[in-house]
């Protein structure tokens, strides 16, 4: 059961798809895991469901850090809930699985989106606002042999990403792709993204992919996380 406050993200299909792959990984009463941009904290809960001992949950959104502290509460699990903007808040801290589902949907410009639920879902005139932070900044939160679990959509540019996280030295794999009929925010946006040539003429489907990116150095030891 997931409550969800006005103008949090709806988990949708990319949620589910990121939510499996984290759900195949050996999750245990030491695995740290990380839900940045959590939303819902959806994925939050499935990581404690699958066995993660230590869970944080981070959103910019004070709705959506609300409605991720009443979904722990209703699903009786043990989740931080952190209001921040990315990896701020929890830069000194190593996890050994970071879950990410950002907004990925290109917009009419880069500004501040004014609505709330706008917020949710634009990320600049590429749609890589937030994934390039992700690609960049996420690298130095893994702990030894720690992986990133990203979902996006292939309209922005999954090699890009790929080559980001691989300049950062990190082994990066294509884990599932999905072809899904746009959502509300693309929906609405056809023309734009027809005139970018960002989607076919009459297309009306993406691919969404979940990239895990995995730090190759060995030895961490999984322990609560702790300050360094």
């Amino acid at each position: 059961m997931l409550v969800r406050l006005p103008g949090v993200y709806r988990p949708q299909r990319d949620t589910w798809l990121l939510a499996e792959a984290l759900a195949a990984r050996d999750l245990g009463p030491g695995t740290r895991v990380l839900d940045l941009c959590c939303g819902t904290g959806a994925l939050s809960v499935e990581a404690c469901a699958a066995g993660a001992g230590w869970v944080t949950a981070v959103d910019v959104s004070r709705r959506a850090a609300i409605s991720t502290w009443l979904n722990a509460k209703l699903n009786r699990r043990t989740i931080r809930v952190v209001r921040g903007d990315l990896v701020d808040a929890v830069r000194t801290l190593r996890f050994d699985v970071v879950v990410a589902n950002p907004p990925y949907a290109p917009a009419t410009d880069d500004g501040t989106p004014g609505r709330v639920l706008a917020r949710a879902w634009d990320a600049g005139v590429d749609g890589r606002a937030v994934l390039d932070r992700i690609c960049s900044e996420t690298p130095d939160l893994l702990a030894p042999g720690g992986t990133l679990l990203l979902v996006q959509s292939t309209l922005n540019g999954v090699d890009k990403t790929r080559a980001m996280l691989e300049e950062r030295g990190l082994r990066v794999d294509v884990v599932a792709s999905e072809d899904v009929p746009f959502g509300p925010a693309l929906a609405s946006r056809t023309r734009m993204l027809e005139s970018r040539e960002l989607i076919r003429p009459g297309q009306r489907t993406e691919r969404i992919a979940v990239l895990a990116a995995t730090d190759l150095r060995s030895g961490g030891t999984r322990h609560r996380p702790t300050r360094r």
